[in-house]
């Protein structure tokens, strides 16, 4: 038995209708979305969004004295956030350097500045 139950005098066909086919066609976005937002759920990959985002680039090494963390550690996140293409890599010399891929900073950066501005909590 259905333990859900809705009880609605009548249904707005036209706006199931043009919800559906708005999240039909924005499909890819939301997947695209939610994949970043799914690593970004994680607090020290969220920290190393952040930062990355405030400062351009970063390296592991900058981003293991900031918080604190071992490099190996800093690392395994690093690549989580590279694998899914969240960040991109830049080598100089003997150092690589993380930045936001455009697609990620562009969605992101409303988050950071609501996190910047309102200092939540």
């Amino acid at each position: 038995m259905d333990s859900t139950s809705c009880i609605r005098q009548q249904a707005d066909i036209k706006q199931i209708n043009r919800c559906k086919e708005r999240v039909s066609e924005l499909h890819g976005s939301f997947d695209y979305l939610s994949n970043g937002l799914e690593l970004a759920g994680n607090n020290v990959r969220l920290k190393i969004l952040f930062l990355i985002y405030e400062e351009k680039r970063l390296c592991v090494c900058d981003l293991s004295d900031i918080l604190g963390m071992t490099i190996s550690a800093i690392s395994q996140h690093l690549r989580k956030l590279k694998d899914r293409r969240l960040i991109e890599t830049e080598r100089k010399a003997q150092t690589i350097f993380y930045s936001l891929t455009k697609e990620y900073e562009k969605m992101l950066t409303p988050f950071f500045e609501i996190l910047d501005d309102n200092k939540i909590l």
